[in-house]
């Protein structure tokens, strides 16, 4: 506890709180307080001005980080008979249709991180909607993961592909790599967050629409930033 303590303060001592950093600082700064025994990640937290009561308002979109995450994904994808085969060779974890949709209706069982679905078994999904859905787990073409390219839609996934959405509060928190990432590859990998969530920035918000965005290593402070 004492070592943690000790930790902690040399971390905030680092960071001034009152100050929005450049995004290469607080990029240079999060790596530095990435000092726990395991590599962590890099987060980001954006907070919209958004009302997320009003679902007009509701921020919700993907975004093509260049050099990943940095963690592969787990893929469950939703197919025909047809397309299992191409499916499993694009990477997914778990393929199958109508079997799948039943397997998870009874046990409401999801080892899954993100779930794929040709459009034809879209309807089928509905008797799990609830389940899938509350675990954000529900194939959306809005977020790119519907599609009749289900091997293209996986391997995006794979690469680097992140889907991202505001929380209660109208924020939005995505990690955008490890801390052991260099500085470069995690400006590129903010960047391109940052331009996706610009762009889904929804018709009825006029004027600002991000209020500002901080990011933090694993168990570090948070540091302010402006791109």
């Amino acid at each position: 506890m004492a070592k943690l303590a000790k930790r902690v303060k040399a971390n905030n001592e680092l960071v001034d709180l009152n100050k929005v950093y450049s995004a290469e600082e607080a990029i240079e700064l999060a790596k530095k307080t990435a000092n726990t025994k395991f590599v962590g990640s890099i987060e980001v937290h954006i907070r919209t001005l958004i009302d997320a009561k009003k679902t007009d308002q509701a921020v919700r979109g993907t975004a093509s980080l260049p050099n990943g995450t940095g963690k592969s994904k787990r893929v469950a994808a939703f197919v025909t008979e047809a397309k299992e085969k191409e499916a499993k060779d694009a990477g997914a974890a778990i393929v199958g249709g109508e079997e799948l949709v039943k397997q998870i209706k009874e046990t409401e069982k999801t080892d899954f991180e993100v779930a794929v679905a040709e459009p034809a078994l879209m309807p089928k999904l509905a008797s799990i909607a609830k389940i899938l859905g509350t675990r954000g787990l529900m194939p959306n073409p809005k977020t790119g993961t519907v599609g009749p390219n289900i091997a293209q839609i996986i391997k995006e996934i794979a690469g680097g592909k992140v889907n991202f959405k505001n929380d209660d509060s109208g924020n939005i928190h995505q990690i955008i790599g490890k801390s052991n990432f260099d500085s470069k590859q995690l400006f590129e990998n903010l960047k391109a967050l940052y331009k996706a969530v610009n762009e889904s920035k929804p018709q009825t918000i006029k004027g600002q629409f991000i209020a500002s965005m901080a990011i933090n290593s694993t168990m570090g402070p948070g540091i302010r930033v402006k791109m």
